[in-house]
This record gives structure tokens, C-alpha cells and sequence, in this order.
């Protein structure tokens, strides 16, 4: 199956492993996203630690652009697409009270 992807996007640098992680990551976002979204609470949520993810995706797409931009990349535009939504979300509902 792997193989078939990687011959049928003309994949040639793509690493499986970093795309895995990336999709991992970011399977579990929307959850968050979501359930900041509905509870309108972020009691526990730290804007540093979403800051610092923000902060490693950006420069893991630095990465992909001097090097070898591929499929990956737009992993990385998802995932950070979602963090930034969630820390938005933080910000919108900090003065919030419980």
C-alpha cells in the first residue's frame, strides 16, 4: 500500500515515518479544537505549550521548503491550521468565567 502511494504522488524523498507522526498528531487535534469549541473552557490548557507546537510545525515547514517540498508539507499546514484554531480559541475564552 505504501509503495502504491509513494509511486502514484511521484513521492520520492517523503519520509513515511514523519508523515505518519504528522498524521497521528494530528487525528487528535480536532478533538481538542472541538471540545474547546463546545465547552467554551480552557481551564488547563497551556498557550505556551500550544505556542511551542505552533513553533515546531512552522519550523518543520521551514524544513520542507529549503529541502524537499512534498506531501508532508501540507501535513504540517493541516496540523498547524488546527493548533492555531485551538490557541485562537484559548485566547477567545481565557476571561471566561466557569
Amino acid at each position: 500500500m505504501i509503495d502504491f502511494l509513494i509511486q502514484s504522488f511521484h513521492i520520492k524523498s517523503m519520509s513515511i515515518y514523519e508523515a505518519g507522526m504528522l498524521i497521528c498528531f494530528g487525528a487528535s487535534w480536532p478533538f481538542a479544537v472541538m471540545k474547546t469549541y463546545k465547552t467554551k473552557n480552557v481551564k488547563g490548557k497551556s498557550r505556551l505549550f500550544l505556542t511551542l507546537i505552533i513553533l515546531g510545525y512552522v519550523f518543520g515547514m521551514i524544513n520542507k521548503i529549503l529541502n524537499s517540498v512534498d506531501i508532508v508539507f501540507w501535513l504540517y499546514v493541516i496540523n498547524l491550521l488546527l493548533v492555531s484554531t485551538d490557541f485562537v480559541f484559548c485566547l477567545m475564552y481565557r476571561n471566561r468565567e466557569d
